[in-house]
C-alpha cells in the first residue's frame, strides 16, 4: 500500500512538473509571437500609409458603396457578440458545426482558425498556430470589437482513428478492456499538457495584445457509439471510421459493450479537462460538460451522424448549449 501511495505520488509530482513546464514554454512562444507581430504590424503600417497617400491612394470602399438592398439582405450590424475558435472537426464540419450555428442560431460573429481533423498537439505546438491567432485578434481589435470568449475544441482525434487500438488490451488476454496506463499517458501526460500548453499560450497572446486574458471555454465530447459508421458512411477514401476497427483489432465485436467502454474513456477525458480548471493561471477557463446532450439510447442515430460527429438536430443541441456557456462568462 505504501508503495502504490509512493506511485501515485512521484506520478502526480512528475505530472505538476510537465504542467509547469508547459506554461513556461507557451508563454515563451507567445512572447515570440508578439515580438514577430509588432514587426509585422509596422510593416503593415507602412503599407497602409504608402496605399492611402498621394494622387493614387487606395482606400476600402465605404459603407454606401454596398448597395441599400444588399445591406438589408445581409442583416443588422449588430450581433450577440463576438468569438474566437481553434478547434476539430466540431467547428469545422460540413454542412453544421457548433461554430456555424452560434452564427445563424445565435446571432454570434465568429473568427475561426479551426481545421478538421486537428489534434490537439497540433493546435499547441505546431508552428503557427499562435501566429495565426494573434493575427485575428489583432484584425477584430483594429475593428474596434473585443472579444466575448475564445472557444478551444480537441481531443478526439488525438484518441480515435488510427492510433485508438493501442488504448485497449486484447479481449483474450483476460484483462480489463481499457489499458489504463496507457490511457492515463495519453489523457493525464499528452493531452493535459497540450491544452495546458496551447491555454497558456492564447492567454499570454491576449495578454500582451490586449493587456488583459479573453475568456476561454473548453469542452470534453459526449458518449458516442462505436458502431462502424464513418462520414457519410466512411465508403472509399471518406474519413472513418474511427472507433469500431480498433476494437475489432482488439477482439471486441459487441456493440453495447463497446459503447460502455467508451463511457469511461470519455469519462476520462473530461474529468482532466475539468480539472484544468482548477490551475491556479486558469481563473479564467470554464469548461462545458456536454456528456448526456446527445441521445445514446436506442434513437442515437437522430443525433450522432456517425461516430464522432453530431447529425444537424445533435449539433444544433450542442450548439444552444455553447450559447448558454457565453451568455454565463
Amino acid at each position: 500500500m505504501a508503495k502504490k501511495r509512493r506511485s501515485t505520488k512521484t506520478r502526480r509530482q512528475t505530472a505538476d512538473a510537465g504542467v509547469a513546464m508547459a506554461i513556461t514554454r507557451a508563454r515563451t512562444q507567445a512572447r515570440a509571437v508578439v515580438k514577430f507581430r509588432k514587426t509585422q504590424r509596422g510593416r503593415r503600417a507602412r503599407a497602409v500609409a504608402a496605399a492611402t497617400a498621394g494622387p493614387r491612394r487606395r482606400r476600402a470602399p465605404g459603407a454606401a458603396a454596398i448597395p441599400a438592398d444588399v445591406r438589408r439582405a445581409l442583416g443588422p450590424r449588430d450581433s450577440a457578440g463576438l468569438l474566437i475558435a481553434e478547434g476539430d472537426s466540431w467547428f469545422d464540419y460540413p454542412f453544421n458545426d457548433v461554430l456555424r450555428l452560434l452564427e445563424d442560431d445565435h446571432g454570434y460573429d465568429v473568427e475561426s482558425v479551426a481545421h478538421k481533423g486537428d489534434r490537439v498537439e497540433d493546435m499547441a505546438y505546431a508552428g503557427g498556430q499562435f501566429e495565426e491567432f494573434a493575427r485575428r485578434l489583432e484584425k477584430v481589435l483594429r475593428r474596434g470589437q473585443v472579444p466575448n470568449a475564445i472557444l478551444l475544441s480537441g481531443g478526439g482525434n488525438d484518441i480515435a482513428g488510427d492510433e485508438f487500438a493501442i488504448l485497449l488490451n486484447h479481449a483474450a488476454s483476460g484483462l480489463p478492456p481499457i489499458n489504463q496506463d496507457i490511457v492515463r499517458g495519453v489523457v493525464e501526460v499528452r493531452l493535459r499538457n497540450a491544452y495546458t500548453f496551447l491555454i497558456s499560450g492564447l492567454t499570454e497572446l491576449a495578454t500582451r495584445i490586449l493587456g488583459r486574458p479573453i475568456p476561454i471555454l473548453i469542452h470534453g465530447y459526449d458518449y458516442p457509439i462505436p458502431d462502424g459508421r464513418g462520414f457519410l458512411g466512411g465508403f472509399f477514401v471518406l474519413p472513418g471510421p474511427w472507433l469500431e476497427p480498433g476494437f475489432h483489432q482488439k477482439g471486441y465485436g459487441d456493440v453495447a459493450q463497446n459503447a460502455r467502454v467508451m463511457r469511461d474513456l470519455i469519462d476520462s477525458f473530461n474529468a482532466m479537462l475539468k480539472s484544468l480548471r482548477t490551475t491556479p493561471q486558469f481563473a479564467h477557463v470554464t469548461y462545458l460538460d456536454l456528456r448526456g446532450t446527445l441521445e445514446s439510447g436506442g434513437t442515437y442515430k437522430k443525433d450522432w451522424a456517425n461516430e464522432l460527429h453530431p447529425t444537424a438536430r445533435g449539433f444544433a443541441t450542442v450548439a444552444a448549449k455553447f450559447a448558454a456557456a457565453v451568455d454565463a462568462v
